[in-house]
């Protein structure tokens, strides 16, 4: 004999929560709410959307977190006038958690957001950005001058020299997403020095960067993704 399970309604695929996110979002979407616009209270949205108060409060909750919306005490709930980095925090948990990653799928992210990257900065950067990337290039050699027991300090000035073409883009949003790719790659990046520098190819990887440099300096975009893969030695890795 089945048991009865007449009990159980059947579900509406999303959440009243992620209801109100979405309506929010879509009016955002078509212009209806734009940066700096004070949203309905919540007394308002409940009666609008024909929901309960506390459905409001936790999806203006969510918004917040994730930097779309902003409370000004007195003032009300307004929808943020710019980018936060609090925007691109929950992809990266996303992409943490994802059981498709894999090491091939990394690379060929990290692949695509460096290429894109040095493009964009080729065609956006000062003089000032090329001193700057100049000065990060020479703190790499001084680093790895110092000998195999320095990996630590290579690592870092290797991550500031990519920082700094990252930021020739003068694209916050690209940025910011640039460094979420540096995150999710750090310990395959921080193998690969370790291994470069203490089995003494640290003048290789120096090389490999030196020519990433000359490239941007050139505007030269003649092989570029090539060079760019060539900074990552995979070789390395895949026989260490």
């Amino acid at each position: 004999m089945s048991q009865n399970i007449s009990y159980l309604k059947k579900l509406n695929n999303e959440s009243v929560v992620q209801r109100v996110i979405n309506c929010l979002t879509e009016a955002m979407i078509h212009k209806e709410l734009r940066p700096g616009d004070k949203i309905p209270t919540e007394l308002e949205l409940a009666e609008h959307l024909g929901v309960g108060r506390n459905s409001i409060r936790e999806a203006i909750k969510i918004l917040v977190y994730l930097g779309v919306l902003e409370i000004r005490r007195a003032e009300g709930t307004f929808v943020c006038e710019g980018f936060t980095e609090s925007m691109i925090d929950p992809m990266i948990y996303g992409i943490i958690l994802d059981k498709a990653d894999s090491y091939d799928n990394l690379m060929e992210l990290r692949e695509m957001m460096e290429s894109g990257v040095v493009q964009l900065a080729m065609t956006k950067y000062t003089e000032e950005d090329m001193q700057i990337l100049e000065e990060r290039l020479a703190l790499m050699r001084t680093e790895i001058e110092k000998g195999p027991q320095n990996t630590q300090a290579v690592f870092e000035a290797d991550n500031e020299f990519h920082d700094a073409v990252s930021r020739m883009g003068h694209n916050p949003l690209i940025d910011k997403i640039n460094r979420v790719v540096q995150m999710l790659t750090w310990s395959i990046r921080l193998a690969t020095v370790t291994q470069m520098v203490e089995t003494g190819r640290g003048q290789e990887l120096y090389k490999a960067h030196e020519t990433i440099f000359q490239m941007l300096k050139e505007r030269n975009t003649v092989r570029l993704n090539q060079n760019i893969r060539d900074t990552y030695f995979e070789n390395v890795i895949k026989n260490a």
